[in-house]
Protein backbone atom coordinates (compact mmCIF):
# COMPACT_ATOMS: atom_id res chain seq x y z
CA UNK A 1 0.00 0.00 0.00
CA UNK A 2 1.11 3.67 0.13
CA UNK A 3 3.08 5.58 1.97
CA UNK A 4 1.04 8.58 3.51
CA UNK A 5 2.99 11.03 5.81
CA UNK A 6 1.18 13.25 8.43
CA UNK A 7 2.31 16.01 10.20
CA UNK A 8 1.58 16.25 13.89
CA UNK A 9 0.43 13.97 16.32
CA UNK A 10 -2.10 16.03 18.05
CA UNK A 11 -5.61 14.10 17.99
CA UNK A 12 -6.25 14.55 14.15
CA UNK A 13 -3.09 13.25 13.27
CA UNK A 14 -3.17 10.23 15.64
CA UNK A 15 -6.96 9.73 14.81
CA UNK A 16 -5.88 9.81 11.14
CA UNK A 17 -2.95 7.55 10.89
CA UNK A 18 -4.56 5.09 13.14
CA UNK A 19 -7.57 4.80 10.75
CA UNK A 20 -4.53 4.78 7.64
CA UNK A 21 -2.53 2.06 9.13
CA UNK A 22 -6.02 -0.27 9.87
CA UNK A 23 -6.64 0.23 6.73
CA UNK A 24 -3.31 -1.49 5.52
CA UNK A 25 -1.23 1.85 4.47
CA UNK A 26 2.34 2.58 5.42
CA UNK A 27 1.79 5.63 7.97
CA UNK A 28 4.92 8.14 9.03
CA UNK A 29 3.87 10.41 11.65
CA UNK A 30 6.11 13.96 11.68
CA UNK A 31 6.17 15.96 15.25
CA UNK A 32 8.89 17.78 16.78
CA UNK A 33 9.00 15.68 19.67
CA UNK A 34 8.51 12.60 17.73
CA UNK A 35 7.44 9.67 19.25
CA UNK A 36 7.49 5.77 19.79
CA UNK A 37 7.60 3.81 16.48
CA UNK A 38 5.00 0.65 16.47
CA UNK A 39 4.85 -1.98 13.79
CA UNK A 40 1.99 0.39 11.81
CA UNK A 41 3.20 3.43 12.38
CA UNK A 42 6.78 4.99 11.98
CA UNK A 43 6.71 8.18 14.55
CA UNK A 44 10.14 10.64 13.08
CA UNK A 45 11.10 13.89 14.72
CA UNK A 46 10.58 16.97 12.12
CA UNK A 47 10.24 20.39 12.88
CA UNK A 48 6.83 21.38 10.62
CA UNK A 49 8.46 24.48 9.34
CA UNK A 50 11.65 22.84 7.86
CA UNK A 51 11.17 22.10 3.99
CA UNK A 52 14.19 20.51 3.51
CA UNK A 53 13.55 18.12 6.50
CA UNK A 54 9.70 17.68 5.44
CA UNK A 55 10.62 17.02 2.21
CA UNK A 56 13.45 13.75 3.09
CA UNK A 57 10.64 12.47 5.11
CA UNK A 58 8.07 12.44 2.54
CA UNK A 59 9.93 11.58 -0.47
CA UNK A 60 7.84 8.87 -1.95
CA UNK A 61 4.71 9.85 -0.12
CA UNK A 62 1.47 9.27 -2.06
CA UNK A 63 -0.25 12.20 0.50
CA UNK A 64 1.10 14.74 2.75
CA UNK A 65 -1.19 15.88 5.99
CA UNK A 66 -1.12 19.05 7.52
CA UNK A 67 -2.64 18.35 11.00
CA UNK A 68 -0.60 21.01 12.67
CA UNK A 69 -2.39 22.51 15.81
CA UNK A 70 -0.28 25.69 16.46
CA UNK A 71 -0.88 27.81 20.10
CA UNK A 72 -4.33 29.68 19.40
CA UNK A 73 -2.78 32.75 19.69
CA UNK A 74 -0.20 32.00 18.00
CA UNK A 75 -1.29 31.43 14.08
CA UNK A 76 0.06 34.71 13.06
CA UNK A 77 3.67 33.87 13.52
CA UNK A 78 3.45 29.87 13.65
CA UNK A 79 1.17 29.47 10.70
CA UNK A 80 3.04 31.03 7.47
CA UNK A 81 6.16 29.34 7.89
CA UNK A 82 4.35 25.66 8.23
CA UNK A 83 2.17 26.03 5.52
CA UNK A 84 5.25 27.52 3.04
CA UNK A 85 7.08 24.03 3.92
CA UNK A 86 4.16 22.36 3.23
CA UNK A 87 3.47 23.33 0.55
CA UNK A 88 7.32 23.12 -0.93
CA UNK A 89 7.22 19.47 0.80
CA UNK A 90 4.20 18.99 -1.86
CA UNK A 91 5.90 20.15 -5.03
CA UNK A 92 9.14 18.85 -4.64
CA UNK A 93 7.54 15.32 -3.68
CA UNK A 94 4.48 14.87 -5.44
CA UNK A 95 2.34 13.83 -2.69
CA UNK A 96 -1.13 14.97 -2.75
CA UNK A 97 -1.70 18.05 -0.29
CA UNK A 98 -4.31 17.42 2.54
CA UNK A 99 -4.87 20.19 5.20
CA UNK A 100 -6.71 20.46 8.00
CA UNK A 101 -8.78 23.23 8.01
CA UNK A 102 -11.83 24.91 9.91
CA UNK A 103 -14.88 27.03 9.25
CA UNK A 104 -12.95 30.23 10.18
CA UNK A 105 -12.39 31.63 6.79
CA UNK A 106 -16.34 32.30 5.99
CA UNK A 107 -16.46 34.91 8.69
CA UNK A 108 -19.87 35.87 10.28
CA UNK A 109 -22.01 33.08 8.08
CA UNK A 110 -25.14 34.40 6.96
CA UNK A 111 -26.82 30.84 6.90
CA UNK A 112 -25.23 27.08 6.88
CA UNK A 113 -21.61 27.23 5.03
CA UNK A 114 -20.34 25.39 1.92
CA UNK A 115 -17.30 25.18 0.68
CA UNK A 116 -18.41 27.33 -1.96
CA UNK A 117 -19.46 30.29 0.51
CA UNK A 118 -17.49 33.49 0.48
CA UNK A 119 -14.10 33.33 2.35
CA UNK A 120 -15.10 36.64 4.17
CA UNK A 121 -13.45 36.64 7.29
CA UNK A 122 -12.58 39.93 9.25
CA UNK A 123 -10.56 38.25 11.96
CA UNK A 124 -7.41 38.24 12.41
CA UNK A 125 -7.22 33.76 12.45
CA UNK A 126 -9.98 33.78 9.71
CA UNK A 127 -7.83 35.77 7.47
CA UNK A 128 -4.49 33.44 8.30
CA UNK A 129 -6.59 30.53 7.10
CA UNK A 130 -7.54 32.44 4.04
CA UNK A 131 -4.21 33.33 3.01
CA UNK A 132 -2.91 29.83 3.41
CA UNK A 133 -6.19 28.57 1.46
CA UNK A 134 -4.94 31.54 -1.93
CA UNK A 135 -1.62 30.37 -1.61
CA UNK A 136 -2.05 26.35 -2.20
CA UNK A 137 -5.13 26.92 -4.53
CA UNK A 138 -2.65 29.39 -6.45
CA UNK A 139 -0.03 26.34 -6.76
CA UNK A 140 -2.50 24.00 -7.56
CA UNK A 141 -3.68 26.09 -10.22
CA UNK A 142 -0.45 26.59 -11.62
CA UNK A 143 0.63 22.92 -12.17
CA UNK A 144 2.92 23.19 -8.92
CA UNK A 145 1.12 20.98 -6.28
CA UNK A 146 -1.94 18.96 -6.04
CA UNK A 147 -4.06 20.09 -3.20
CA UNK A 148 -6.96 20.02 -1.40
CA UNK A 149 -8.46 20.69 2.16
CA UNK A 150 -11.02 19.30 4.98
CA UNK A 151 -13.06 22.05 6.66
CA UNK A 152 -14.61 20.94 10.20
CA UNK A 153 -17.08 22.33 12.63
CA UNK A 154 -15.73 22.18 16.90
CA UNK A 155 -14.39 18.61 17.73
CA UNK A 156 -16.54 16.71 19.74
CA UNK A 157 -15.00 12.92 20.77
CA UNK A 158 -12.83 10.73 23.34
CA UNK A 159 -10.00 11.97 21.82
CA UNK A 160 -10.17 15.38 22.15
CA UNK A 161 -8.61 16.89 25.28
CA UNK A 162 -10.58 19.32 26.94
CA UNK A 163 -8.77 22.38 25.58
CA UNK A 164 -9.75 22.19 22.35
CA UNK A 165 -13.47 21.09 22.66
CA UNK A 166 -16.13 23.15 24.05
CA UNK A 167 -18.43 19.85 25.17
CA UNK A 168 -15.28 17.64 26.39
CA UNK A 169 -14.26 20.58 28.94
CA UNK A 170 -17.83 20.32 30.05
CA UNK A 171 -17.57 16.67 30.99
CA UNK A 172 -16.26 17.02 34.78
CA UNK A 173 -18.85 19.76 35.12
CA UNK A 174 -21.68 17.59 34.20
CA UNK A 175 -20.34 14.87 36.49
CA UNK A 176 -20.44 16.91 39.31
CA UNK A 177 -24.01 18.52 38.68
CA UNK A 178 -22.64 21.76 38.74
CA UNK A 179 -23.58 25.08 36.32
CA UNK A 180 -22.28 24.70 33.00
CA UNK A 181 -20.51 28.53 31.91
CA UNK A 182 -20.05 28.43 28.24
CA UNK A 183 -19.02 30.67 25.45
CA UNK A 184 -21.16 32.78 23.81
CA UNK A 185 -25.57 31.66 23.17
CA UNK A 186 -25.49 28.37 25.14
CA UNK A 187 -29.32 28.51 22.73
CA UNK A 188 -28.27 29.04 19.49
CA UNK A 189 -27.56 25.94 17.02
CA UNK A 190 -23.99 25.12 15.94
CA UNK A 191 -22.39 21.90 13.96
CA UNK A 192 -20.17 19.58 16.09
CA UNK A 193 -17.59 17.39 14.55
CA UNK A 194 -16.72 13.81 15.28
CA UNK A 195 -12.80 13.41 15.70
CA UNK A 196 -13.56 9.55 13.61
CA UNK A 197 -15.50 11.57 10.93
CA UNK A 198 -12.83 14.32 10.59
CA UNK A 199 -10.01 10.90 9.86
CA UNK A 200 -12.41 9.29 8.19
CA UNK A 201 -12.48 12.70 5.41
CA UNK A 202 -8.80 13.02 5.72
CA UNK A 203 -8.22 9.47 4.58
CA UNK A 204 -10.33 9.68 1.57
CA UNK A 205 -9.40 12.92 0.68
CA UNK A 206 -5.70 11.87 0.63
CA UNK A 207 -6.66 8.64 -1.76
CA UNK A 208 -9.35 9.69 -3.64
CA UNK A 209 -8.55 11.33 -7.37
CA UNK A 210 -11.75 13.64 -7.00
CA UNK A 211 -10.61 15.30 -3.98
CA UNK A 212 -7.47 17.72 -5.05
CA UNK A 213 -8.42 21.23 -6.42
CA UNK A 214 -10.95 22.24 -3.80
CA UNK A 215 -12.15 22.07 -0.13
CA UNK A 216 -14.62 19.33 1.36
CA UNK A 217 -16.39 20.01 4.66
CA UNK A 218 -16.57 17.21 7.21
CA UNK A 219 -19.88 15.32 7.83
CA UNK A 220 -21.24 16.60 10.98
CA UNK A 221 -24.43 15.46 12.58
CA UNK A 222 -27.68 17.75 12.86
CA UNK A 223 -26.72 20.90 14.86
CA UNK A 224 -27.37 21.40 18.05
CA UNK A 225 -27.03 23.73 20.80
CA UNK A 226 -24.41 23.47 23.51
CA UNK A 227 -27.48 23.52 26.15
CA UNK A 228 -29.13 20.34 24.03
CA UNK A 229 -25.61 18.93 23.51
CA UNK A 230 -24.82 18.84 27.07
CA UNK A 231 -28.27 17.81 28.20
CA UNK A 232 -27.71 14.62 25.75
CA UNK A 233 -24.28 14.59 27.14
CA UNK A 234 -25.27 14.30 30.76
CA UNK A 235 -28.12 11.54 29.65
CA UNK A 236 -25.24 9.28 28.55
CA UNK A 237 -23.55 9.50 31.38
CA UNK A 238 -26.51 8.77 33.47
CA UNK A 239 -26.33 12.05 35.37
CA UNK A 240 -29.32 15.17 35.39
CA UNK A 241 -28.69 18.26 32.97
CA UNK A 242 -27.09 21.15 34.47
CA UNK A 243 -28.00 24.63 33.94
CA UNK A 244 -26.17 25.91 31.55
CA UNK A 245 -25.13 29.60 30.93
CA UNK A 246 -22.87 32.24 28.69
CA UNK A 247 -20.20 33.62 30.05
CA UNK A 248 -21.23 37.54 29.46
CA UNK A 249 -18.39 38.92 26.97
CA UNK A 250 -17.09 41.99 29.00
CA UNK A 251 -16.10 39.22 31.62
CA UNK A 252 -14.21 37.19 28.96
CA UNK A 253 -12.61 40.80 27.59
CA UNK A 254 -11.51 41.57 30.91
CA UNK A 255 -10.03 38.12 31.16
CA UNK A 256 -8.19 38.81 27.73
CA UNK A 257 -6.29 41.43 29.33
CA UNK A 258 -4.11 38.69 30.55
CA UNK A 259 -4.82 35.47 28.72
CA UNK A 260 -3.99 35.41 25.36
CA UNK A 261 -6.43 32.34 24.25
CA UNK A 262 -9.35 34.44 25.78
CA UNK A 263 -8.37 37.44 23.56
CA UNK A 264 -8.67 35.02 20.30
CA UNK A 265 -11.56 33.92 21.39
CA UNK A 266 -13.59 37.13 21.97
CA UNK A 267 -11.85 37.71 18.40
CA UNK A 268 -14.34 35.68 17.08
CA UNK A 269 -17.37 36.39 18.94
CA UNK A 270 -19.39 35.81 15.56
CA UNK A 271 -18.83 32.04 15.70
CA UNK A 272 -20.97 32.07 19.14
CA UNK A 273 -23.75 34.39 18.89
CA UNK A 274 -26.02 33.08 16.01
CA UNK A 275 -26.15 29.79 14.60
CA UNK A 276 -22.82 28.29 13.13
CA UNK A 277 -23.60 25.99 10.94
CA UNK A 278 -21.54 23.57 7.97
CA UNK A 279 -23.25 21.63 5.30
CA UNK A 280 -21.11 18.65 4.18
CA UNK A 281 -23.40 17.68 1.25
CA UNK A 282 -21.12 18.18 -1.54
CA UNK A 283 -18.75 15.11 0.77
CA UNK A 284 -21.31 13.00 1.28
CA UNK A 285 -22.40 12.85 -1.83
CA UNK A 286 -19.02 12.45 -3.90
CA UNK A 287 -17.35 10.30 -1.52
CA UNK A 288 -19.99 8.86 0.49
CA UNK A 289 -19.02 9.51 3.39
CA UNK A 290 -22.07 10.23 6.26
CA UNK A 291 -22.01 11.04 10.20
CA UNK A 292 -21.88 9.18 12.78
CA UNK A 293 -25.28 9.13 14.40
CA UNK A 294 -25.14 11.55 16.84
CA UNK A 295 -26.53 9.43 20.03
CA UNK A 296 -23.32 7.36 19.32
CA UNK A 297 -21.24 10.30 19.18
CA UNK A 298 -22.88 11.48 22.62
CA UNK A 299 -22.10 7.81 23.79
CA UNK A 300 -18.44 7.94 22.80
CA UNK A 301 -17.34 11.38 24.44
CA UNK A 302 -19.91 10.47 27.43
CA UNK A 303 -17.54 7.31 28.28
CA UNK A 304 -14.07 9.49 28.47
CA UNK A 305 -12.22 9.40 30.90
CA UNK A 306 -13.48 12.21 32.72
CA UNK A 307 -10.59 12.05 35.96
CA UNK A 308 -8.02 12.08 33.23
CA UNK A 309 -9.07 15.20 31.32
CA UNK A 310 -9.21 17.79 34.06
Amino acid sequence: MALHVIVGKGPVGTTTAELLAARGHRVRVLSRSGGTSTDTVEHRRVDAADAEALTEAATGAAALYNAVNPAYHRWVTDWPPVASALLTAAERTGAVLVTMSNLYGYGRPTGPMTPESPLAATDTKGQVRVAMWHEALAAHEAGRVRMTEARAADFVGPQVPPAQSHLVRQLATLRRGRRAWVVGDPDVARSWSYLPDVAATLAVLGTDERAPGRAWHVPSSPPRSQRQALADLAGAMGVPPVPVSGIPWPVLSAVGVFSPMMREVVDVRHQFDQEYVLDATATTETFGLTATPWPQVVAATAGAPVASRV
